[in-house]
């Protein structure tokens, strides 16, 4: 006899997770609807795009490509375990469509405060604190995961702008390893150089935990700023060349990076908040200034923030160029983690290429935003 506790248990338990994750609102990061493009290209135009996407490095400074971060995760909030049971990972289909979308490169992130997060009604919130040990081992744990893909014959890991260069030259995909969050230094500055040696040469000091570096921009934000440590951290990424990303911090924490840093410091995916269209995950124009004057950049982020259309997005680029000129602007994808994206797949690169040709973005101008600008940071790094 089939009670009802078996079929909870059993097929009917699919059915009930697969309702669940759509009533928390997963459904929008779990399977972004295909955004309408907004604007066409003849066959020309886009046979013009993938020439100039051949003969120039195309880099995306913001990733999760296939979401490995979840792989080996434990000690998951429910609806993060529910979003790892009903997206799972697929880093082969992503890096196939990096290859058919012309991307030589992206920044791959793991997430540091992962096991810490649950979604509440205003997004991703941090739940609970590390136990002693638990951040570290995380880091672990997603950095063997990371270095597996190249194992496995599907990137090879560029650990300067030469490797990307090299990369491309060989038809390879580069993989330029990074982390979203440093709660796993804890109060350590020695292990920088284990990450270092792992590859890592980007990483966000803080995302959604306030840590022992800084605070946040989301949430009840803090008034710290960049902690003592945190000013540690970022003196010690300059000499060992890890680029310091600040894209999850409050203003203030920004700002006391800015005056601390001797090197580049980026914001890897943002946007310029406006008197039209503000965000908490968005920047003033005195942050987006100041990040470039370090001579960083920031990156065109494709979230559905404001925006529901491809073409609405090469906006967003054509805003951010003026605002901070073009030696300022990257690519920051978000791939495979952001919310709503109207830039869903790598395969539509071509497009974003091919609008801002016909926006009259001449070769050097496209050459920088589309992953000249990165390898220029990595290089002073």
């Amino acid at each position: 006899m089939t009670t009802r506790r078996k079929l909870i248990l059993g097929g009917g338990s699919l059915v009930a997770l697969g309702a669940a994750g759509y009533w928390f609102g997963l459904r929008p990061m779990l399977h972004p609807e295909p955004p309408e493009v907004g604007f066409s290209l003849t066959e020309a135009e886009l046979a013009a795009a993938r020439a100039f996407m051949a003969a120039n490095p195309i880099i995306d400074s913001h990733a999760h490509p296939g979401r490995t971060f979840l792989k080996s995760a434990e000690n998951l909030s429910f609806k993060i375990r529910l979003y790892r049971m009903l997206g799972g990972t697929f880093e082969d289909r992503t890096i196939a469509d990096m290859r058919a979308g012309g991307v030589d490169a992206a920044v791959f992130n793991g997430v540091a405060d992962i096991q810490l997060l649950t979604l509440g009604d205003g997004g991703l919130t941090a739940r609970r604190e590390f136990e002693p040990g638990e951040a570290w081992a995380s880091y672990r744990r997603q950095i063997a995961d990371l270095q597996a893909l190249e194992v496995r014959g599907l990137v090879t890991i560029c650990r300067s702008a030469d490797d990307v260069r090299s990369a491309k030259a060989a038809g390879k995909i580069g993989m330029i390893l990074a982390m979203e969050g440093a709660d796993f230094l804890e109060r350590d500055l020695s292990r920088l150089a284990q990450v270092f040696d792992d590859g890592v040469r980007m990483l966000t000091l803080v995302h959604y935990h306030n840590n022992t570096l800084g605070d946040i921009m989301t949430g009840a934000v803090g008034t710290r700023g960049l902690t003592d440590f945190g000013r540690e951290v970022v003196a010690a990424m300059n000499e060992a060349g890890i680029v310091p990303d600040l894209a999850h911090a409050s203003e203030k924490t920004v700002l006391d990076a800015v005056s601390v840093t001797q090197k580049p410091i980026v914001l890897t995916h943002t946007h310029i908040a406006t008197p039209a269209l503000e965000h908490p995950r968005f920047v003033s124009r005195e942050v987006a200034g100041a990040v470039a004057g370090t001579g960083g950049y920031i990156g065109a982020w494709p979230a559905g923030i404001g925006q529901t259309t491809l073409a609405e997005f090469i906006d967003r680029v054509d805003f951010l160029v003026e605002a901070v000129g073009e030696d300022h602007v990257a690519m920051g994808s978000d791939m495979d983690a952001n919310y709503k994206p109207v830039l869903e797949t790598y395969r539509k690169f071509p497009l974003v290429v091919g609008a801002l040709q016909k926006r009259g973005y001449g070769d050097a101008r496209l050459a920088k935003v589309m992953g000249g600008n990165v390898l220029r940071v990595m290089a002073a790094a």
